[in-house]
């Protein structure tokens, strides 16, 4: 995958692109990148690139002649012309803002199948609506909250696509994230439930220990825990989530279990004269 970001404080972006997971996989040429700084395409000698809004109203806003020209510089085109020869598949632009649709994992999945993702970091009041109607193919909010800076709102949209490429992170660990995506052909749609705890040496920690189970070697019990905390998180958290498709019957049975009965498995206080908690 081709990634392009479009900003007008690009040295925000460039410590990630060659950190950790990304840098791998850049190295590994799984992904392509290019922070393009928009104040480049700007045609006054002060590098101006905002302007105040018309009508009237606090703060400034992005100007279309500059971001525009950046976005045909990284091979967006106007909606309705095709590519020009030479630029392989089109560019997606993505323009990250408040007002947009509501990001998720399955339009993270959707943006990772794309050749090459344009992401536009919006700054100020944001950028001339003409840019979007001219260029943006998606407008996308990463929340219900409004950040200073689109540089950090365009790179949780990073975050979320690159490591979907195949590649990039393993399977197995994939599927066990929280909103891991079900396979197609599995039949019914299945809820996305949140991922359960997890943990590591030592044992034990602050008073606190390891639930048992995770240490007992027996398979079938642990995955049984696994899928009860998942149900006990998500219902706790995000219960909207189990609306969303058809449990298992394992897991409708284990969802009816802790509704009526309750329990705990998280951590708890190291007690030798208390019994084992399964």
């Amino acid at each position: 995958m081709r990634i392009t970001v479009l900003s007008l404080f690009p040295d925000i972006l460039r410590g990630f692109f060659e950190s950790s997971i990304m840098k791998r996989a850049v190295a590994k040429g799984l992904v392509t990148y290019e922070l393009v700084d928009i104040r480049d395409f700007a045609t006054d000698k002060h590098h101006k690139c905002d302007d105040e809004v018309y009508g009237g109203g606090a703060g400034m806003l992005m100007l279309a002649g500059p971001l525009g020209r950046a976005l045909e510089a990284a091979g967006v085109r106007p909606k309705g012309e095709d590519p020009a020869e030479g630029e392989g598949g089109p560019a997606r632009a993505v323009f990250v803002t408040p007002s947009g649709r509501l990001f998720n994992q399955t339009y993270a999945q959707d943006l990772a199948a794309e050749g090459h993702l344009v992401l536009i970091a919006g700054h100020y009041e944001g950028i001339d609506q003409r840019v979007i109607d001219r260029y943006v193919d998606d407008e996308v909010s990463i929340g219900d909250y409004v950040l200073s800076s689109g540089e950090v709102a365009a790179l949780v949209l990073v975050d979320a696509v690159y490591r979907l490429i195949p590649g990039v992170i393993a399977g197995e660990s994939l599927a066990e994230e929280s909103f891991a995506l079900q396979p197609e052909g599995e039949g019914a749609a299945r809820p996305s439930l949140l991922e359960y705890p997890q943990y590591t040496r030592p044992a034990l920690y602050a008073s606190l220990r390891v639930p048992e189970v995770l240490s007992s070697g027996h398979h079938a019990r642990i995955v049984e825990w696994r899928l009860r905390e998942q149900l006990k998180r998500t219902l706790a958290y995000r219960p909207e989530l189990l609306a969303r498709g058809e449990l298992p019957k394992e897991a409708l049975k284990l969802l009816r279990q802790i509704t009526t009965e309750g329990g705990n498995n998280e951590p708890h206080p190291e007690d030798p004269g208390a019994p084992a908690q399964a």
